[in-house]
């Protein structure tokens, strides 16, 4: 019996196995080097025009943000998947030259300056920029991969697994709740001291946009039979509901429990948790029974069960969260904090490869003990590596003469440059990043439009490497240009 078109697109995402832990783990290399080549890029381009490149249009500026930080990533899951490793290793070497470059033709106006001497130096920015750019990195990827994951371009080894294994868009999962909860108000140190019950009144009323965007998701896929993968979530359940049920919960625990222990909630849920899945039915309920008619707890039972994993991640968060944003300003105070961030990533592996010997394997499916830490571990890792290219970042943006460089930390400039708050503001402004920074819910909620519509007009299946290339590059851009235009307009778009 020959399947629909919708079957089909079922099918070619289902039943899937996943990668290794080293390669989505050596995917963490790629973003850093992107951001730090586009940097460098606007340095060169200082020292050789002597001015900053804001009289560019905001075209140009677009333009050169897409192709050197959108670009890459879509090429590397995409067309260039194979030789993943050696797309890292030319843009790294690239970057090389371009440090060589600029360490050789430092700035006449300022004065050298020592490893020691700028290990003390102080740094001064609003933002923690590794904190906004994996935020802002986590929502691009997933726009990418939601799209991309219909293409046959796009690795099957790096689509969500189905029950077992640890497929990178099973990390984007995990990542969007962790980049969530680092800059929750709990994390951010927002006093709750005051009415619990209000403050959880307050949380329950902030989340209305994620379960009417749930609900939207919901109607619009039952009511055009659009393709899905109901051993994801269920048949009704989504990752909106998800995000929701994750906050409601997560805001009821930190408003009972000391927040700066939340790491030991997410030890305690996760371990009963897979206490349960191991000594109860319940593993073998939500694996083995597709009863799914029965009744709404059948048809959701893996986006009803999983809430406790997601729980697990976003507790972890709001801890990781709480130290990363704790008040720093020296660049030695951040170095050991990228290590600590990476010392703490290599226990929690350590930990993981311990229940992969002795409990069981990673599952999304579950969102197990062993999916927590393992995306946990994951996330830090690729959060100390963004740092540590920012602390290089701003040893040579001082030796080049510290030019306002969007998305990096800054030195003490005022000094030397009266006007360097205003050109800052302006690079700000004219950043691709920034602009999904400002309004990311929307961006996300922008890409599975965009998603649905291109499966609707394109058959994803049928098409050729090239264009198939080309329309995902297309979707990207359009994702890009309309955040960035709102950007420029100063418009937040915030629905609570």
């Amino acid at each position: 019996m020959e399947m629909s078109q919708r079957e089909l697109k079922e099918a070619f995402v289902s039943n899937l196995n996943g990668t290794s832990l080293g390669e989505v783990a050596l995917g963490s290399f790629l973003a850093p080097v992107c951001l730090i080549n586009r940097s460098l890029v606007l340095i060169i381009y200082h020292q050789v025009k002597g001015s900053l490149p804001m009289a560019l249009s905001p075209v140009s500026h677009l333009l050169l943000d897409f192709s050197m930080l959108i670009l890459p990533l879509v090429l590397s899951c995409s067309v260039l998947s194979d030789i993943f490793h050696l797309v890292i290793i030319g843009l790294a070497c690239f970057s090389g030259c371009m440090l060589w470059y600029i360490y050789n033709h430092p700035s006449a106006r300022h004065p050298m300056i020592t490893g020691s001497a700028f290990l003390q130096s102080h740094v001064q920015c609003s933002q923690v920029p590794f904190l906004t750019a994996f935020r802002v990195l986590v929502n691009v990827k997933t726009a990418i991969s939601i799209l991309a994951v219909d293409f046959s371009i796009f690795p099957r080894r790096y689509a969500k697994t189905e029950t077992y294994g640890t497929g990178v868009m099973d990390f984007g999962v995990g990542a969007y709740v962790f980049a969530n909860a680092l800059v929750c108000p709990e994390a951010r140190g927002k006093d709750i001291s005051g009415s619990k019950m209000n403050y959880i009144w307050k949380q329950l009323l902030s989340v209305w946009p994620l379960i009417v965007l749930g609900m939207g998701r919901l109607v619009s896929i039952k009511m055009t039979s659009y393709h899905e993968h109901v051993s994801e979530y269920g048949v009704h359940w989504n990752f909106f509901f998800t995000l929701a049920i994750v906050r409601i919960v997560a805001s009821v625990l930190l408003a009972v429990f000391p927040v700066n222990h939340s790491w030991v909630m997410a030890l305690l849920i996760g371990g009963l948790y897979q206490f349960f899945l191991e000594t109860t039915e319940l593993k073998s309920f939500m694996i083995h029974n597709n009863d799914r008619g029965k009744d709404l707890l059948h048809a959701n039972k893996e986006g009803i069960f999983s809430v406790p994993g997601y729980v697990t991640i976003y507790m972890a968060g709001v801890q990781v969260g709480l130290y990363v944003m704790r008040p720093r300003s020296q660049v030695r105070e951040w170095l050991r904090a990228m290590c600590h961030l990476l010392v703490g990533s290599f226990v929690l592996y350590v930990a993981l490869y311990t229940c992969l010997t002795l409990v069981e394997p990673v599952s999304r499916r579950l969102a197990n003990l062993p999916f927590c830490l393992w995306n946990i571990a994951q996330a830090m890792f690729f959060m100390s590596f963004l740092g540590t290219t920012d602390i290089v970042l701003l040893f040579f943006k001082r030796r080049s003469g510290s030019p306002a460089v969007p998305l990096s930390w800054d030195m003490d400039t005022k000094q030397l440059d009266p006007d360097f708050d205003r050109k800052k503001r302006e690079m700000e402004r004219l950043c691709l990043f920034q602009a999904v920074s400002r309004n990311q819910l929307l961006y996300f909620l922008f890409a599975n439009l965009m998603t649905g519509l291109t499966n609707y007009l394109v058959d994803t299946l049928g098409s050729g490497s090239l264009f198939s290339l080309c329309v995902l590059l297309s979707y990207m851009f359009t994702n890009s240009l309309v955040i960035y235009v709102l950007h420029l307009c100063r418009i937040t778009v915030k629905f609570w």
